[in-house]
């Protein structure tokens, strides 16, 4: 998968490292000073790299946790946060918010998770946290390259008052099938038509085999949260997401679903400017959209639009308390589009 892997010298004895490097025999170990002189380059080329992508092993220094992001769901929690044990992903989603954040599309693993558990452990000593592990990466998508969630869950398993939020595109529930599941960890999978995986999320698994992945960790006991999240305004949008909820709810009974979540698709719009350098040809990205304080999304008649149409359609199936919705009622600035 990688033909070249980059070890910051301060993360040479870290286990993880090893436990890396032993995972890939024959790529070229290259040592650096400090992972940003790799992935801080100027002038990379993020869509570039995609089809190329290495592998950078590095330490992180504070702060470990950061508050959550307003255009994220909290599910009702008031203590919000998200970590990032890895930037960037494995899969190329054509709408990724990655590819406006970070110069490089290489990925970056560090490896001192000690000083996460650390940092997690002095906030919960103030108040109970919850925690999405898996905001700037797909954690569960590499899961046999580093088990990162397997760690996590180990974690929240001793800290009853932490619950991590494991969100994820993958397949991969297998590699946690032996784990008990602890009720403070949430599977949360991403789901999307067919034919939006196929154009607009490339190598992600099918929705097939993420509803597969779904219903096992819900039948061996974990709470599962369904995410229907971004919603794309694209050609027969509403045929194609009423496709693709019922037969979420053919393959996954509803009792197992601990709760859902919806939202259309938004982007800080600095992060769009260079979203749109990376891909001149994306239609996706180059929508009007509006902006609403600094969050480009579609018109807000659109974005209710469609929100409610899903949630209408969700409510066949759980109840009204069980679905969370982003709040797309503001009105955009006058006259600003993008």
């Amino acid at each position: 998968m990688f033909t070249h892997i980059y070890v910051e010298d301060e993360a040479k004895h870290y286990p993880l490292t090893r436990c890396v490097l032993e995972r890939f025999p024959h790529a070229v170990v290259i040592p650096i000073d400090r992972y940003l002189d790799v992935f801080g380059r100027p002038r990379q080329h993020f869509a570039a790299q995609k089809r190329a992508q290495q592998l950078i092993l590095a330490v992180k220094h504070p702060p470990f946790i950061y508050p959550g992001a307003p255009v994220c769901h909290d599910f009702g929690h008031r203590h919000f946060y998200y970590t990032s044990v890895a930037l960037n992903c494995l899969y190329n989603c054509e709408y990724c918010f990655l590819q406006g954040m970070f110069p490089s599309a290489h990925l970056v693993l560090f490896v001192n998770v000690e000083d996460y558990y650390g940092e997690a452990e002095r906030l919960l000593q103030r108040h109970p946290v919850y925690l999405s592990i898996s905001y700037e990466s797909d954690l569960l998508a590499m899961e046999r390259i580093v088990p990162y969630v397997r760690s996590w869950i180990d974690f929240a398993s001793r800290h009853p008052s932490l619950t991590v939020e494991v969100r994820t595109k993958s397949a991969g529930y297998q590699a946690l099938a032996s784990l008990r599941p602890p009720d403070n960890v949430i599977l949360a999978w991403t789901l999307s038509p067919e034919a939006v995986i196929r154009r607009h999320e490339p190598l992600t698994p099918s929705l097939a085999a993420r509803l597969k992945s779904a219903r096992q960790a819900a039948e061996d006991g974990w709470k599962v949260r369904l995410c229907f999240d971004p919603l794309l305004y694209v050609p027969g949008w509403r045929e194609l997401y009423r496709r693709c909820i019922e037969t979420t709810f053919a393959a996954i009974p509803p009792a197992g679903v601990h709760d859902i979540s919806i939202g259309v698709f938004r982007v800080p719009r600095e992060y769009l400017k260079t979203m749109r350098k990376q891909r001149p040809d994306s239609a996706l990205l180059h929508f009007p959209y509006e902006n609403r304080r600094g969050v480009l999304s579609y018109p807000a008649s659109v974005a209710a639009e469609m929100i409610r149409f899903v949630r209408e359609l969700m409510q066949h199936y759980v109840p009204a308390e069980k679905i969370f919705l982003l709040d797309e009622t503001d009105a955009p600035s006058a006259g600003d589009r993008a």
